[in-house]
């Protein structure tokens, strides 16, 4: 499992220790904040960081992140233990969030992302795995305040044995944010007949001149690829790990933090085998 240890050996990334984060100068290597409480991060205009916040231990936490004008982040959320967190995104004119979550044991995540000055963007990227007896939530709400701003999330589910996963997703659209494209994708899997995942995308729009989607898929695993594998030397077990990496690997690959793409995948590789 990812440990606050392996990611800082060898120097790729640097410990931030604190209750607020104040990034004025484009920083140099990527930051690591583990099982923060609380945390306020500020990113002034026209600079960019890498932040990860690591979740290694039962806590509920909030953070609350404030991009300036023209400003970039990478920020990347993981969770190993059970959590329940809270992260509050505002982006100023032209600002870009570029937002990864993992979550890798039973946690709630409540992401709630506000693009409040004409420009910003917003991606989202996240997964979660729900083994027997975890419960995985996903709360994503994208508020387009004013117009000509970007908003981009997609979240994938898979729930083995009893375990359950939620997703719930609201893009909202003001009266005068004109202009906006927006799109919200939730991409699921159920591995038996015991788990369960339950999907809600939604769409509140007020302006209309905008392009706004969304769509949601719950299924079980493709049982012909599943056969296609084993007809190649793969146990069933072996088969259906793959399957699932190769759903989740597409998260991974468009984070942000490359240095992390390695740790995340054998992360990932070991849930599955416990799933």
């Amino acid at each position: 499992m990812i440990r606050l240890d392996e990611l800082l050996c060898g120097g790729a990334f640097r410990l931030f220790e604190g209750e607020r984060l104040d990034i004025r100068h484009t920083e140099p290597a990527p930051l690591v904040a583990a099982g923060a409480p609380k945390l306020s991060v500020v990113v002034a205009p026209d600079t960019a960081a890498t932040l990860v916040l690591l979740y290694d231990r039962p806590l509920e936490a909030s953070v609350e992140v404030e991009l300036g004008r023209d400003a970039h982040l990478e920020l990347c959320v993981l969770f190993t233990a059970e959590a329940f967190v809270e992260v509050e995104v505002r982006q100023q004119g032209r600002s870009e969030c570029h937002l990864t979550t993992l979550q890798l044991a039973g946690s709630n995540l409540v992401c709630r992302v506000g693009l409040q000055e004409p420009g910003a963007s917003n991606t989202l990227h996240g997964a979660f795995l729900a083994g027997a007896g975890e419960h995985c939530v996903a709360d994503i709400r994208i508020d387009h305040a004013v117009s000509d701003c970007r908003s981009e999330s997609c979240v994938k589910g898979v729930a083995s044995g009893d375990g359950v996963g939620e997703f719930r997703g609201l893009v909202y659209v003001a009266p005068d944010a004109q202009r906006t494209d927006a799109r919200q994708t939730s991409r699921n899997v159920v591995l038996g007949d015991e788990a369960r995942i339950t999907t809600r995308p939604q769409l509140e729009i007020y302006a209309d001149d905008v392009k706004c989607s969304h769509g949601a898929t719950v299924g079980q695993m493709d049982e012909d690829a599943l056969l296609y594998m084993r007809q190649r030397g793969l146990s069933e077990a072996q088969a259906r790990a793959l399957l699932m990496e190769g759903f989740v690997a597409d998260v991974v690959r468009r984070c942000g933090v490359e240095q992390l793409h390695e740790v995340l995948m054998r992360g990932v590789g070991e849930k599955l085998e416990r799933m």
